[in-house]
C-alpha cells in the first residue's frame, strides 16, 4: 500500500495544511475577481485539508470564508454574520437547485446597478442543502448553466455523479459565465495544483501522474514536481 504522509501524522503547513514536502503556498499569484466572493463552510468540512472552499480563500484576493455550525449543546449557532453583504447589494447563492445564473447583458444581469456578492456552499451534498436553509431569504439562489458544468476534476473523493462539482470547480463555472475567464484560468490552476500536491502527500503516486497528464497544470509549471519536493 502507498505511504500517506498526511495519515501519517506528518507535520502540516498552517495555511494549507499539506505537509512541507507539498506545500502549495505562494507557488501561483492570487485570483483577482471584481466581485466579493463568500464561502459558508460546514464545520465537519473546514477541518479538511483536501476543502477546496478552504483553497478558495486562499486563493481568491478578499474572498471571505465563514464557518457554519448549527446550535448544539457543545457549539453555539454560526453562519453568514448578518453584515457579510452591503446593504445595497444583492447575494447569490449557488446551488443546483436554484434559477438560471444571470449572465452579462442579459434581462437579469445585476450588473447595472452594483456588483453582486457571491456565496458559495462548502461542505457534502446533505451539508449544502442544511447551510442552504440556514440562508433562506437572504438572496437569490442561482445555479450554473448547464455548458459550464463537465466532468469533475475532483479526484480527492467519490463524487454522487459525473457533474457534481467541488466548490472550487463551481466557482470557475461561475467565472466563466460572468466573462471571467482569466480568474477561471488562474483559479483552475490552483484548484490542479491542489488536488495534484494533495494526491502526492496520500501516496497516490501513480493517480497523481495520471491526473497530471491530462492537467492544464503540466504546461503552466512543467517543473510542478522540482519545485513541489525542493520545498
Amino acid at each position: 500500500m502507498p505511504r500517506s504522509v498526511v495519515r501519517a501524522g506528518a507535520a502540516r503547513c498552517p495555511t494549507c495544511s499539506l505537509p512541507p514536502r507539498w506545500c502549495t503556498c505562494g507557488m501561483l499569484p492570487p485570483v483577482e475577481i471584481r466581485f466579493a466572493v463568500h464561502v459558508l463552510i460546514h464545520r465537519g468540512e473546514h477541518v479538511k485539508p483536501s476543502s477546496t472552499g478552504r483553497l478558495i480563500a486562499r486563493a481568491v484576493t478578499d474572498a471571505a470564508c465563514h464557518l457554519y455550525q448549527r446550535e448544539t449543546r457543545f457549539h453555539g449557532a454560526s453562519g453568514l454574520p448578518p453584515d457579510a453583504v452591503e446593504p445595497d447589494c444583492e447575494l447569490w447563492i449557488l446551488h443546483p437547485g436554484g434559477e438560471p445564473l444571470p449572465v452579462p447583458g442579459g434581462a437579469s444581469d445585476a450588473s447595472s446597478t452594483s456588483q453582486p456578492h457571491l456565496l458559495l456552499l462548502d461542505g457534502t451534498w446533505r451539508q449544502a442543502g442544511e447551510m442552504l436553509r440556514s440562508v433562506e431569504g437572504r438572496g437569490r439562489c442561482v445555479r450554473l448553466p448547464e455548458a459550464s458544468v463537465g466532468p469533475s476534476r475532483y479526484w480527492l473523493r467519490d463524487q454522487p455523479g459525473p457533474v457534481q462539482l467541488s466548490t472550487a470547480e463551481a466557482l470557475v463555472g461561475v467565472f466563466h459565465a460572468l466573462g471571467e475567464h482569466e480568474a477561471a484560468a488562474a483559479l483552475r490552476l490552483h484548484f490542479e495544483l491542489h488536488v495534484y500536491a494533495m494526491l502526492l502527500a496520500r501516496g497516490r503516486r501513480e493517480m497523481a501522474e495520471r491526473y497530471l497528464g491530462h492537467s492544464p497544470l503540466l504546461a503552466a509549471m512543467p517543473d510542478v514536481n522540482g519545485r513541489l519536493q525542493l520545498r
